[in-house]
């Protein structure tokens, strides 16, 4: 009986050894001093800290986490996932050389081509709305353009032009129209027409009119000039003024037409006057002629306007861009759904319509809460800062209609632009398929806009990623653990030992419950293994 019971103590003397994981537990803690945990919060905070400013770094250079990455590219893959968020590289050797051929200004400020006219419209709003729809800095670009379109050095030779270009510097309407009267008085002055057209006529009808009485003045003027032009500096400037007015006129005729309800007689103009002056492209009348043409329906000429103007060496635009993006669109919008393609994937056509989507939205960002009228529309300016708001203002104010006219054109502009944002590199110094960002773009459209009504949009900021984040938090966490251990070291021992035992409590428990079930035979066998 006494071997028997030495034998059973002989089988359960591993017991012990095995699980007194708490006492040997309570012993390791008991022997940690106040420097070790000092020791350890403070390497902890300088780990993540230095974590932190590499994360920081490679975000601002290359717009993500590194952390994040090495995840997606190298740790996904290993579980079986698909890494889907890579945008298409389809159009980056293009966008490569679209870039490299950019010379633009970064914020120069563009004649709007479709801008309004003063009387019959803008001053309307401000008589129903008691608001000016129209600032200085954009009132006095406009002064500027008239004096450089509509002035000459010889024009103290023509008494009506003298005062008329007098008159285009007054700041005062009515001391303006007051001297285009005047003008009148002494002959029939074509600018004086132009101002009276622009400024005074209260309804377009008003204006179309004048705008004849113009144009029978201006190309008499014209004629003269062009049999002139090559005697001498002074009679090309004045052929060359002559020739910005005739052009002038018959481009705001056209408007007129459009504005009355006859648009085949707009496009006809519109032709004719492109066909005419082929190198005065500085009044953008591509941009009124498509959008003519989209009012019209006449899809396949307004492709043909495209292939003319949406090329490589010339500068983009809004409408450019966003009416590419219409017509592919078109092909696919009426039966697109966003089901559908997240099963079976898109297809080419549905493809080409998302890429054309994203490269109009990295134009300019700004359009898609216009036409999706998340953000109300105010009067275009007189002025816009291409890829700016008030360029996204113009747009949408004359084309929102077109949008709504495509079927499903909207839907897929709602489901897709703002994935753009996502093959946009960071910084936006970068670009993907355009010239980077202007940084100056929200200065100077707050010049443009009346920023009393209206909330100018800015450019997307790109959010912080999780781990830079986490990181951060982490490394505040354990630099303030480091600081208090250092400060009260007996009591963030203690704090350190009750924590460590209750993080420690529910393997002791797990231990205990498999030590009553498991034989102490097995047990045995584990320890001499």
């Amino acid at each position: 009986m006494e071997k028997r019971s030495q034998g059973d103590q002989h089988l359960w003397a591993p017991a012990p050894a095995m699980f007194g994981t708490e006492s040997s537990l309570s012993m390791f803690l008991n022997t940690l001093t106040p420097k070790f945990y000092v020791a350890l919060t403070g390497t902890s905070s300088l780990i993540s800290g230095l974590i932190l400013i590499f994360e920081w770094w490679y975000f601002r250079k290359y717009g993500t986490s590194f952390i994040e990455q090495v995840s997606v590219s190298h740790l996904r893959p290993l579980l079986g996932g698909v890494d889907n968020s890579s945008p298409t590289n389809s159009s980056t050797s293009n966008g490569d050389a679209d870039s490299n051929r950019q010379s633009v200004s970064e914020c120069k400020v563009w004649r709007n081509p479709l801008n309004l006219f003063r009387g019959a419209e803008y001053n309307r709003y401000t008589w129903v709305t008691g608001r000016e729809p129209l600032t200085y800095y954009d009132m006095n670009l406009s002064a500027q353009d008239h004096q450089t379109f509509f002035t000459c050095d010889s024009d103290h030779l023509r008494p009506a032009d003298a005062i008329m270009q007098k008159a285009w510097r007054e700041r005062n309407p009515q001391a303006r129209v007051s001297a285009a009267h005047e003008a009148l008085e002494l002959e029939d002055c074509a600018t004086a027409y132009i101002l009276l057209a622009e400024e005074e006529a209260t309804t377009i009808m008003e204006a179309e009119k004048l705008f004849k009485q113009a144009l029978k003045a201006g190309e008499g003027c014209y004629r003269r000039s062009q049999q002139l032009q090559h005697h001498g500096a002074q009679y090309e400037a004045q052929h060359r003024r002559d020739t910005n007015v005739v052009v002038y006129i018959k481009r705001r005729l056209a408007m007129c037409s459009r504005k009355l309800g006859r648009t085949r007689e707009a496009v006809k103009m519109m032709r004719d006057l492109m066909k005419e002056f082929p190198l005065l492209s500085m009044f953008n009348i591509h941009e009124n002629l498509l959008e003519s043409l989209l009012e019209l329906q006449n899809y396949a000429d307004v492709q043909a306007v495209l292939a003319k103007y949406d090329d490589i060496s010339l500068p983009k635009s809004a409408t450019i861009c966003y009416t590419a993006a219409l017509l592919k669109a078109r092909a696919v919008s009426d039966k697109f759904s966003p089901e559908a393609a997240s099963r079976r994937g898109l297809s080419t056509a549905e493809m080409n319509a998302v890429e054309a989507i994203h490269r109009a939205v990295e134009f300019n960002p700004h359009v898609p809460k216009y036409l999706l009228e998340m953000k109300s529309l105010i009067l275009p300016p007189e002025h816009i800062l291409k890829r700016g708001d008030s360029e996204a203002i113009a747009y949408a104010f004359f084309h929102l209609q077109h949008w709504k006219r495509v079927e499903g054109a909207l839907n897929l502009l709602h489901c897709t632009w703002e994935g753009t944002f996502r093959m946009i590199p960071y910084p936006l110094e970068k670009g993907h398929l355009f010239y980077p960002y202007p940084i100056c773009t929200e200065t100077a459209d707050r010049e443009l806009l009346p920023t009393v009504f209206h909330e100018v949009s800015v450019y997307p900021k790109k959010e912080l990623p999780f781990f830079i984040l986490f990181t951060a938090g982490l490394c505040s966490f354990t630099a303030m653990l480091a600081l208090l251990t250092h400060q009260f070291p007996e009591l963030m021992g203690v704090f350190a030992k009750a924590f460590l035992s209750t993080l420690f409590a529910p393997l002791n428990f797990i231990m205990e419950k498999v030590e009553s079930i498991l034989p102490s035979s097995l047990w045995h066998q584990l320890t001499r293994i």
